[in-house]
């Protein structure tokens, strides 16, 4: 089995019991604080995700690529001066910009977000920003050199800890109001990062071939090369994530505002950004973690291949991504769109968000395609143009939101036709970059056989679930929806069963 897939699997495994701990977690917030609470947690991430990318600057993708470079080489004083470079840089600017975020928390939350109570959430979740900038370069470190399970096993480790202290941390501070109780949340987001960060150090310290903290200094001194390397892919790239948070950190103010205008309170327009974003949005981005698995095995990958010049190779890694992430994709949406208001009341007691997914469920396939593309623009040094891509999208999201969430007609969905008309147009102009570049051959027949199938699965497990009247009837639903799907791909030769093989844990590496 190659590295590409052995580290891919082990991300996807990870991803996948990260993603279910995950909305544990959420479900147990939900419940704890309500969809008011929930909308001010997720009005203060923006802001908290923008000063991340700032930190970062793009260097975590940088580091994988030119680690898996120097790896090639067995170059590992270039790996050093990698290392060097990227923690002083992440650092430096964690250490400015996390007082910075402390000290304007109150006029944020005052001016900005029209709701003063987003303030105390934004305070606590702040010293994650240290955390997250030195985690971000050990996980580029270990992505660079193919091995994915040191941050496949933190980000578990991570999700663990948080849950565990999350239920307390909220039931404990919900009594003094839902601003505390989301910033305990918070809080506890914070100690998880932590605890994912020691787990990652140790790691490091037992598995690196050099002494990091010897000649510090004299390799950061000597290190200039290095440093616009990285910054040549790192900036373009942090441009992209940028846009994309500057993008988000706007779209509650844009949302509160447009909402203010169409005659809907504060404390409304809270909690039905709780719903959309908090509710929503995190089940329809379930699926991401294959995409995610897939794209950030893709980079070192894709960066070794076209170092090699070996475009064929390139391009056959990037269609195996696109037909998996099609295919996860489809019965990911399906599953959604049709149990939409059973799954809403399975999780959350209460379907108000269930029409957001009925409505994105058909749109976020292409959302699942962004990643891999990504990974691809970033990985053959077209960051730029991916940041182009992006600065459309968010203009045409903002736009959107602004122009149908201030008419009362329309309200918080005027938001989710924004965020569905951004998804659609970013994939399509990533891949039109793409294209131009490397062949990319789409099985037109095999992507229309899909979609049939995905059709006719929608249709089974719709009327198994009317017909099956036991309190298991929404679980029997989807698995019928499942089963129906995978027989039907492995008749047709979508899949295969020697390509199912491959994604078995047990299968024995060759």
């Amino acid at each position: 089995m190659s590295k590409f897939f052995q580290g891919t699997l082990i991300l996807l495994a990870a991803g996948f019991v990260t993603r279910v701990l995950g909305f544990i977690n959420r479900i147990v917030v939900a419940r704890t604080i309500g969809s008011e609470g929930v909308g001010l947690y997720m009005m203060a991430m923006p802001s908290l995700y923008l000063v991340i990318s700032v930190t970062q600057l793009g260097l975590p993708v940088a580091i994988a690529k030119f680690v898996a470079e120097a790896n090639a080489t067995n170059d590992e004083r270039k790996i050093k001066k990698i290392l060097v470079v990227s923690l002083s840089v992440t650092l430096g600017l964690s250490l400015i910009f996390t007082p910075a975020l402390i000290l304007l928390a109150p006029w944020l939350s005052h001016t900005l977000f029209t709701d003063e109570r987003i303030m105390w959430p934004l305070i606590i979740i702040s010293p994650i920003i240290p955390v997250v900038a030195v985690s971000s370069v050990i996980r580029g470190y270990f992505q660079g050199k193919q091995n994915m399970k040191p941050a496949a096993f933190s980000q578990v480790l991570e999700q663990v800890v948080r849950i565990g202290l999350i239920a307390t941390a909220t039931k404990y501070f919900l009594p003094y109001g839902i601003e505390y109780a989301a910033a305990a949340a918070m809080g506890a987001s914070v100690l998880g990062e932590l605890a994912s960060l020691l787990y990652l150090l140790t790691f490091f310290k037992l598995k690196k071939h050099f002494r990091l903290r010897t000649g510090f200094f004299t390799a950061a001194r000597s290190s200039k090369n290095t440093l616009r390397q990285l910054f040549s892919i790192a900036l373009p790239s942090t441009g992209s994530r940028i846009i994309g948070n500057i993008s988000w950190f706007f779209e509650p103010i844009v949302v509160a505002q447009s909402l203010a205008i169409a005659g809907i309170s504060a404390s409304m327009a809270t909690r039905q950004y709780g719903e959309l974003t908090g509710y929503a949005l995190p089940l329809l981005m379930l699926p991401s973690f294959v995409t995610f698995a897939l794209s950030t095995s893709l980079v070192p990958a894709i960066s070794e291949a076209a170092a090699a010049k070996n475009i064929t190779l390139v391009s056959h890694r990037l269609h195996q991504a696109l037909r998996v992430t099609f295919i996860t994709g489809c019965l990911s949406v399906v599953i959604l769109f049709v149990f939409a208001d059973p799954i809403m009341n399975l999780m959350y007691g209460q379907n108000n968000a269930s029409v957001y997914i009925t409505y994105l469920a058909p749109i976020f396939i292409f959302s699942y395609y962004q990643m891999p593309l990504q990974a691809v623009l970033q990985a053959m040094n077209l960051a730029k143009a991916a940041m182009f891509n992006s600065l459309a999208g968010a203009v045409i999201k903002l736009a959107f939101i602004f122009a149908l969430s201030s008419q009362p007609q329309f309200g918080i969905m005027g938001t989710a036709i924004g965020f569905a008309a951004s998804i659609v147009l970013v994939t399509f102009l990533h891949f039109a970059t793409i294209a131009k570049v490397i062949p990319v051959a789409l099985d037109i027949p095999n992507y229309a056989m899909t979609i049939l199938i995905t059709i006719v699965s929608g249709f089974a497990g719709y009327y198994c679930f009317g017909l099956i009247h036991t309190s298991y009837a929404l679980y029997l639903s989807i698995g019928a929806v499942c089963a129906c799907f995978i027989s039907l791909c492995l008749l047709t030769k979508v899949i295969t069963f020697r390509e199912m093989m491959l994604f078995l844990p047990f299968r024995k590496k060759r």
